[in-house]
């Protein structure tokens, strides 16, 4: 670990790099009621802190390496890092990214005239055909994480951290995906202030390094989720891994909202947007200082990366109110009889909307879809309470993925109730969510697959600027073909869920009575 530290007081990266400064967080800061600074690595010339890690690597290449050019496998910030290396040592690059990556990242590449090669549909896909080109040219493979040289060159972080600190922090948060950064900056911090923690963060649906620290060994992921691409990696190196599981002190992973609100409270304070990969560590800081009771005390974290596409920021801001506690989505029965619905209003006393969504049906009660508007976990707590103790069954769904991302965009129909009068069969409505690769024409190969004769009841897609597309789908099938549909679905390949049984589908959705 000592040759580590000598590689991060050596390491050259300030031809290319800033150094980016270390800023209080006001509005965080009177909110959480702690010190709350941010490392600004998003005001790099590529938007990240991955030129770091990148140009220390290529520049300790030999005149025979950069002659024959280098390659590197990235979803967007290493290869923005590698391409600006390249071209400043006037070296040829190839980079090859998942075809699910968004445009503003390739095009970025694309201007810093690497040349970009389109393949697969995830990092860990990209990654092995980059290995095998590489091989096969006899190109230099320049890592994205698990290199020393790579890992040092994160680590100047850390020397600036120390330089701009009046004090040392209490604890620095960083963002993990394969490791790279957390591994240079705790190798430096732990060595000059051993007390500081060490806390790393991740997507609850990207967590290998939390997985791997608690069994002791490298866990790979079977799949992981694509909101965060910048660190969706199945797995993290091992020279990543030896380093945190010395030096790590806690790991902490978040969900998409908690990401989207972390998005939104840097805006303001900066008005900066994060991408979600970048406001990982803020995410993670608020999480840990509401479980641990944290005040007073001074905090860094990690902005690591503002490679946003702009049309992923309409997802963001609609789930950053879920994400900070500003709004709670439930679904309330009232009776179906007039005036109720006035009733119903008045329990609601002066709080905000978010959305309301009402349809009466035959049955003797009706079903609503209400947003409300609430300030923080002990309004949101207070208002569960009044309606606990009030006279409308309800269910808080603001953790529901098949609502929050579908239902309350179709709340209003129902199957009619006597289906398989109408068609003479013994039909059954299944519901299943699906994800598949946001490219062209992978919506339509979806639906290629389907038997003809399965009818399509309820279809629900809507593009998140994201780089995976979001279907609900109901089909009405007879019985006799359920197992041909489970094979279905297994062999396409999409992530998938069975929401056939979701209460808020039986709710808004399901047949009349």
């Amino acid at each position: 670990m000592n040759d580590y530290f000598e590689k991060i007081l050596q390491a050259e990266v300030y031809k290319v790099a800033k150094k980016t400064p270390l800023e209080k967080a006001h509005n965080l800061s009177n909110s959480l009621k702690n010190e709350i600074y941010l490392k600004r690595e998003d005001l790099q010339d590529v938007f990240s802190f991955k030129i770091r890690g990148a140009y220390n690597k290529m520049s300790k290449l030999n005149k025979s390496q950069l002659t024959q050019g280098v390659i590197t496998s990235s979803a967007g910030n290493h290869a923005q890092g590698v391409a600006l290396s390249a071209l400043k040592l006037n070296c040829q690059a190839t980079i090859l990214m998942p075809i699910t990556t968004p445009l503003v990242k390739i095009n970025a590449v694309k201007n810093l005239k690497a040349k970009v090669i389109l393949y697969g549909d995830n990092y860990d896909e990209t990654y092995k055909e980059a290995i095998r080109i590489s091989q096969e040219r006899k190109l230099c493979f320049i890592h994205p994480f698990d290199d020393p040289d790579v890992i040092a060159g994160q680590g100047t972080i850390a020397i600036e951290l120390e330089q701009q600190s009046n004090e040392k922090p209490y604890a620095i948060y960083v963002a993990v995906g394969g490791g790279g950064l957390i591994a240079g900056i705790s190798l430096y911090i732990k060595k000059i202030w051993p007390t500081v923690k060490i806390i790393g963060v991740e997507p609850e649906d990207a967590d290998a390094m939390s997985k791997s620290l608690e069994e002791s060994k490298i866990v790979e992921l079977s799949s992981v989720g694509q909101f965060a691409d910048g660190v969706a990696v199945k797995k993290v190196g091992n020279n990543t891994f030896d380093i945190g599981r010395r030096y790590i002190d806690k790991m902490i992973t978040v969900n998409t909202d908690e990401i989207c609100a972390a998005i939104k409270d840097v805006f303001e304070d900066t008005r900066s947007i994060l991408e979600p990969a970048g406001a990982l560590s803020i995410a993670g800081m608020k999480k840990d200082i509401f479980e641990s009771n944290h005040s007073n005390k001074k905090m860094i974290a990690i902005a690591c990366g503002a490679n946003m596409n702009f049309e992923r920021l309409r997802f963001v801001a609609e789930r950053a109110e879920l994400g900070e506690c500003k709004e709670v989505m439930m679904a309330v029965e009232i009776p179906e009889r007039a005036g109720s619905l006035i009733d119903f209003c008045k329990l609601l006393n002066d709080r905000n909307l978010t959305e309301f969504s009402y349809r009466m049906s035959n049955s003797s009660n009706a079903q609503i879809f209400v947003g409300v508007q609430v300030y923080g976990l002990f309004d949101k707590k207070n208002l569960l309470d009044e309606f606990k103790n009030s006279q409308y069954p309800f269910m808080d769904i603001s953790d529901d993925e098949l609502s929050k991302n579908h239902l309350r965009h179709m709340v209003g129909g129902r199957l009619p109730k006597n289906i398989n009068e109408l068609n003479n069969i013994n039909f059954v409505e299944l519901l299943y969510r699906f994800e598949f690769p946001e490219r062209p024409g992978a919506l339509i190969n979806f639906l290629n697959n389907m038997k003809s004769n399965w009818t399509i009841s309820v279809f629900h897609y809507r593009n998140y600027g994201a780089d995976v597309g979001k279907i609900v789908i109901g089909v009405l099938i007879d019985k006799n073909e359920i197992t041909e549909w489970e094979k279905f679905v297994k062999i396409l390949g999409y992530k998938y869920w069975d929401e056939t049984n979701n209460n808020t589908y039986k709710l808004f959705l399901g047949a009349s009575d």
